[in-house]
């Protein structure tokens, strides 16, 4: 496993996407409308040139409620959902809740 760092900045979208990534360690703290996540890039990517990665951030999955599922796994194939994800300080990620456009599906309880 590599460790990576992905600045992220929001778009005039409202979603959030990368600007820039290291691995190992962003060279300089993130400005302030920038955060940076930190994920992991299993061994046996190439990366030279123009090649795509895919890192592992931890927020790869979202369980939902028994039976509430196949409705919405269903209504994917047909639109775009996202995620709302808490980033702490050492850029570790959590996620904290399914959208549905501006529509909040599902929240994570507090432990």
């Amino acid at each position: 496993d590599t460790p990576i760092v992905v600045r992220l900045k929001q778009g005039a979208d409202g979603y959030w996407g990368a600007t820039t990534a290291w691995f190992g360690q962003a060279p300089a703290p993130a400005a302030s409308d920038e955060v940076d996540i930190v994920g992991h890039v299993s061994e046996g990517w190439d990366l030279s040139g123009a090649a795509t990665i895919a890192p592992d951030y931890g927020i790869e999955r979202f369980y939902l409620p028994e039976g509430e599922g196949m409705a919405i796994q269903n209504d994917m194939r047909v639109r775009p959902f996202g995620v709302r994800v808490a980033i702490a300080a050492d850029g570790a990620a959590q996620i904290k809740a399914l959208m549905d456009g501006d529509k909040m599906l599902f929240e994570e309880p507090l432990y």
